[in-house]
């Protein structure tokens, strides 16, 4: 246990980040911790989580682990805090070499932070190399994804309790800013610790939401419509990688003057750190985008994200739409909605989730090894998973024990799919509708609202042209600059 004295935590935050005050949650968080307590967190996005477990750990004795869910995450959390001067942070993930690997795991002493996936704490090696460490924080970043992956396709996190128990249990920080009460109550439970929870609210005011119904087939001419209105930096939302390419081509097409790209995890690694970096540098307008970009993405200036399909869960749209405005200026969420577009998340829950034949096929042991013939890789590892936790039954009480939960599990997402059309087809305050399944009360909106409320997408032009307008003072005073650079030389 820390002692925790509030001028010794405030001095770090001032030498460490150049912050002279903390935001609201932080300072509570971190005493939550540094007083052995095991935390569960919430905070709304781009509201600085990372410092509650970045300062603590700078100030710490021993090791802090930061269980990262996405390599792109880790390696920008590494590269910006070694920007700031604080060397003593480094990451283990799939795009180092071996040598590399080794390199980083044997000079732990010299670092204070190590960012690991949850798959890479599973490998025998680095378990035995960190359990022989002090540890002081084991830090889970972006917790709802135990509860929201861990039981499909990242089953891993579901086996980081048993990470945690071979690491000499070190307090636990499990953080997020999606967390509904269910899912608090998930992740607590798939951790098996007594976790204090410190919920903060979770909705970000200068953000106005709106929903666009759209007939069908006219879904690209509407997205066509609102990107030659609004030219400033945009994210947009896809549930198909193939969509996401297509439509990328299509407004590069459209909008030659736009620097326009696609992202997804059919991708190469390396082709997506670049696509994310060019990003991040206003190299890109125009971002079309599965899921699997956005998480951490501390880009201050998106002003529009647009969600060309509905995602499968209100946590996926909240974080989605949480990449806009962090610099605290208003934007936009539009949710372009067709009638019939909630069958592609229902069809997306059937390749997740295997049916009761595949379940059978998989507990036929003389198929072990032929069964990518039959089953995609996110079906193997949520039976494999399962099979693993009912090891000990006879095989007709295992695939009993298995399908019932399979069957849970497609209840929750389908659940889960039809509140999210229940709060597109809602005529209430989307902002009200929308956050209520996490917090009580519901922050006023900074700007409009909502399209239920104020909000009509035809007035938002003040705001455009204000950014129009500051774009080209930035460049005009650059141009000036430069010039007289140029004549002083």
């Amino acid at each position: 246990m820390n002692s925790t004295a509030p001028h010794d935590i405030e001095h770090a935050l001032i030498k460490l980040f150049g912050y002279k005050q903390f935001r609201f949650g932080q300072r509570e968080i971190i005493e939550s911790i540094r007083n052995g307590n095991h935390t569960l967190a919430t905070l709304p996005t781009g509201s600085g989580k990372s410092i509650c477990y970045q300062l603590p750990a700078l100030i710490g004795e021993g090791l802090t682990i930061v269980v990262s869910p996405l390599i792109s995450l880790m390696i920008d959390q590494v590269k910006l805090l070694k920007a700031q001067g604080i060397k003593r942070v480094a990451s283990l993930n799939s795009m180092m070499s071996a040598k590399q690997k080794l390199a980083v795991m044997n000079q732990l002493g010299a670092y204070k932070l190590l960012y690991c996936s949850p798959e890479m704490l599973q490998q025998e090696q680095v378990q035995q190399v960190l359990s022989n460490k002090k540890i002081d924080y084991f830090v889970i970043d972006e917790a709802h994804c135990i509860s929201q992956w861990g039981h499909e396709f990242r089953p891993d996190f579901l086996r980081l309790k048993d990470v945690i128990k071979k690491f000499n249990n070190p307090t636990v920080l499990a953080l997020s800013a999606t967390a509904t009460p269910s899912i608090r109550q998930d992740i607590i439970k798939q951790l098996e610790l007594p976790m204090k929870q410190l919920i903060y609210p979770i909705d970000r005011p200068n953000i106005t939401f709106s929903v666009d119904e759209v007939i069908p087939n006219r879904k690209d001419e509407r997205l066509i419509e609102l990107i030659e209105q609004k030219s400033i930096p945009t994210m947009i939302y896809f549930s198909s990688r193939k969509v996401s390419e297509s439509i990328s081509r299509l407004l590069q097409t459209k909008f030659p003057d736009r620097r326009v790209a696609y992202y997804h995890g059919g991708m190469e690694q390396d082709e997506r750190l670049l696509i994310q970096q060019q990003f991040m540098n206003n190299q890109l307008d125009i971002i079309c985008c599965t899921s699997a970009f956005g998480m951490g993405v501390n880009k201050s200036n998106i002003r529009l994200v647009i969600h060309y399909h509905m995602p499968a869960t209100i946590e996926s749209f909240i974080q989605e739409v949480g990449r806009a405005g962090r610099d605290g200026e208003q934007s936009v969420s539009i949710l372009l909605y067709a009638p019939g577009d909630e069958f592609l998340p229902f069809q997306l829950i059937q390749t997740e989730l295997p049916t009761e034949d595949e379940v059978n096929l998989f507990l036929r042991e003389n198929l072990n090894g032929q069964l990518e013939d039959y089953l995609n890789e996110t079906k193997i590892r949520f039976l494999e998973l399962q099979t693993e936790q009912h090891q000990q039954l006879h095989q007709d009480d295992r695939r009993r024990e298995i399908i019932q939960y399979r069957d849970e599990r497609e209840r929750i997402k389908q659940q889960s799919i039809f509140k999210l059309v229940d709060w597109i087809k809602s005529a209430t305050c989307r902002r009200v509708g929308l956050f209520y399944h996490f917090q009580k009360e519901v922050t006023k909106a900074q700007y409009e609202c909502c399209d239920s409320c104020d909000f009509r997408l035809e007035n938002w032009r003040h705001t455009f042209e204000s950014y129009q307008k500051k774009e080209r003072s930035i460049q005009k005073n650059w141009k000036a600059l430069l010039d007289e650079l140029l004549i002083r030389g």
